[in-house]
C-alpha cells in the first residue's frame, strides 16, 4: 500500500502516532485554507501547521516541540469554532506522544 504523501511504502514499522499526526495536521490546514474568514493570527496558525508537517515527516518529532506548536495553533485558532474539531483531533494527536518530562524537583 501507497501513502499519498510522499509516496512512501508502509512497513509494519511505521509509527501509527506519526501517521495520525500527519493525518489531523493535514486536515486542519485544510478547514484553515477553506475558511473564508480573515483573522489577525492566521499566519501564525499556517506557520506552526507547516512546521508539524515538517516534523511528522522526519519521523520521531520531539514532544516538547510538539507540544508548543499545538498551543502555538490552539492560540492563533482557538476562537474560531468551525475550527475546532480540527483542532481537537490535533490535540488528540499530539497527545499520543505521551507527556513531555516533568522538571524534577530539587
Amino acid at each position: 500500500m501507497l501513502r499519498s504523501v510522499g509516496q512512501q511504502r508502509l512497513t509494519g514499522t511505521a509509527d501509527p502516532r506519526v501517521a495520525a499526526l500527519r493525518t489531523a495536521v493535514s486536515r486542519l490546514r485544510r478547514e484553515l485554507a477553506g475558511h473564508p474568514v480573515e483573522f489577525p493570527d492566521r499566519g501564525i496558525a499556517e506557520e506552526e501547521l507547516a512546521a508539524l508537517d515538517a516534523m511528522a515527516a522526519g519521523g520521531a518529532p520531539e514532544v516538547p516541540r510538539l507540544r508548543r506548536s499545538l498551543l502555538l495553533v490552539a492560540g492563533a485558532i482557538g476562537s474560531v469554532s468551525a475550527l475546532a474539531p480540527g483542532l481537537r483531533d490535533l490535540r488528540v494527536a499530539v497527545d499520543l506522544f505521551g507527556e513531555p518530562p516533568r522538571p524534577r524537583r530539587p
